[in-house]
């Protein structure tokens, strides 16, 4: 079976990939190592960018499906100290820069906006290879295998295919993060709705923070950060819930009640994750055939917001590269490449900078003077 662009991953990215070339007569098939489209939650709210995320979706025409799931207000802006103090409280002022929206809401926009036939659900890729002449041969963990012309690797921060491209791979960046829920807040855990606000929540201290998003119908998401070793997050028996709510808690004694409670009162199981990134100046030499997008091109923190708003973008200009350049596929994919580099390079440094900003010494002053920056001396 021959393919001519085969996708790896029905993410954000991939899935924005394929729908510009459909916008562009361009076929494409995409391959997902998950069963279905609702085998997992799609995860919390992203703030999706004037400059990148909303252009990508203006490209695959899905821009008014796209305005029709905002979460109105969600734009606020919280700063507390460990105490509770708030430092700043910017309300959501309406413009639309970047808007919030559920990232399953946004997924969905994108599956409905592809042929039926667009997605192979249930492949797992296991190896690729090259045939030389840009070909690939794919083989998935069934045994089955496709034959590629086009391979593009939207297949996320652990991508097989990025070994034919590059040997870098995700380093932990020391902090760890863990998520937990709680629902009808404003009824339910009132200290805790008034700590978080409107929008997003930002409580920090030295090496450690307490992060929120208030999600739609009062529910608070909540990220809370670490600056542990990477081995901390797996001396914790997530298993049991509440010993595991109680020893991430444990970190922040002395923190204000509504802050901690983001923690103790979690009514999800807590979900660990460990931050990894790749090199911010990662980049590959031009190798016929094949390229990446998203976290497979350039995975970073996710402290410049940036993840989901580039893995669009990516996915958008090659699909544009490629429609503007159909009758030489390396003259696309090399045109691609140039700018992928200079955007994720830009982006990285600035996650990685605002990472050391969030946990550093100076926490929170220090993320308070970039929303804020001190007047200047005169």
């Amino acid at each position: 079976m021959n393919t001519p662009i085969t996708i790896i991953g029905a993410g954000l990215g991939g899935l924005m990939l394929a729908r510009v070339l459909h916008v562009h007569g361009i076929a494409s098939t995409i391959y997902e190592a998950e069963a279905s489209p609702n085998v997992r939650t799609q995860g919390g709210q992203l703030d999706i960018h004037d400059y990148n995320g909303q252009l990508a979706l203006k490209a695959a025409d899905l821009f008014d499906e796209f305005t029709a799931i905002i979460h109105a207000g969600g734009e606020a802006t919280r700063v507390l100290d460990k105490y509770g103090t708030v430092l700043l409280d910017e309300p959501d002022d309406g413009t639309g820069n970047r808007p919030e929206v559920q990232r399953g809401d946004l997924r969905r926009i994108l599956l409905n906006s592809l042929p039926a036939d667009t997605i192979r659900w249930g492949h797992r890729l296991a190896s690729v290879s090259p045939l030389g002449s840009g070909r690939h041969l794919l083989t998935f963990s069934d045994g089955g295998t496709i034959t590629s012309d086009i391979l593009v690797g939207a297949d996320g921060a652990w991508s097989k295919v990025r070994s034919l491209l590059s040997t870098a791979r995700p380093a932990y960046v020391g902090t760890s993060f863990i998520e937990t829920y709680l629902f009808d807040a404003d009824v339910r855990h009132e200290a805790s709705a008034d700590a978080v606000g409107a929008g997003a929540l930002f409580a920090l201290a030295p090496e450690k923070g307490i992060l929120a998003h208030r999600e739609a119908d009062g529910v608070l998401h909540t990220y809370v950060a670490l600056n542990k070793p990477e081995d901390w997050l797996d001396r914790i028996d997530f298993s049991d819930a509440t010993t595991a709510r109680a020893q991430v808690a444990k970190e922040f004694e002395g923190w204000a009640p509504g802050l901690t409670a983001l923690i103790t009162d979690g009514e999800t199981d807590p979900i660990p994750r460990k931050i990894y990134a790749l090199p911010v100046n990662h980049t590959w030499e031009r190798v016929p055939g094949v390229t990446l997008l998203g976290d497979a091109a350039h995975l970073m923190s996710p402290f410049a917001g940036e993840g989901a708003n580039l893995a669009m973008f990516d996915g958008a200009e090659l699909g544009k590269a490629i429609a503007a350049n159909s009758g030489d596929m390396e003259a696309a994919l090399r045109a691609y490449e140039v700018e992928l580099f200079l955007r994720s390079a830009s982006a990285a440094a600035e996650a990685e900078r605002n990472l050391k900003l969030c946990f550093g010494e100076n926490a929170p002053h220090s993320l308070l003077n970039l929303f804020s920056p001190p007047p200047m001396h005169q």
